[in-house]
């Protein structure tokens, strides 16, 4: 079955970098787009990130654009979300979400999150 595992959350200060991971498997990795998520305390879910199968096709909410890099290792099933310059407002649950051959926005799998916190 489909699995998606991330991790690399934790705790960093405003301006600080972390980069989170994830790990899939149970279907053919490269032909599906993969997206990130977020959800903070009492907030709606926010896209963050999607990418195509072969990588070349990028996307990246206004929020976060210019600051986090999505990429992904075909070889390796591993999807990856590079977080530079880190703001209090990017806490958030971070999720990993499987979408179809299309876009990753239709989703029919998630990983179970990590958690990112800012804090100074």
């Amino acid at each position: 079955q489909v699995q998606l595992v991330e991790s690399g959350g934790g705790l960093a200060q405003p301006g600080e970098s972390l980069r989170l991971s994830c790990v899939a498997s149970g279907f053919a990795f490269k032909d599906y787009y993969l997206g990130w998520t977020r959800q903070a305390p009492g907030e709606g879910l926010e896209w963050v990130s999607g990418i195509s199968g072969d990588g070349r096709n990028v996307w990246y909410a206004d929020s976060v654009k210019g600051r986090f890099t999505v990429s992904r290792d075909n070889a390796q099933n591993m999807v990856y979300l590079q977080m530079n310059s880190l703001e209090l407002a990017d806490a958030a649950l971070y999720h990993c979400a499987k979408g179809n051959r299309y876009t990753y926005r239709e989703v029919d799998s998630w990983g179970p999150g990590t958690q990112v916190r800012v804090s100074s």
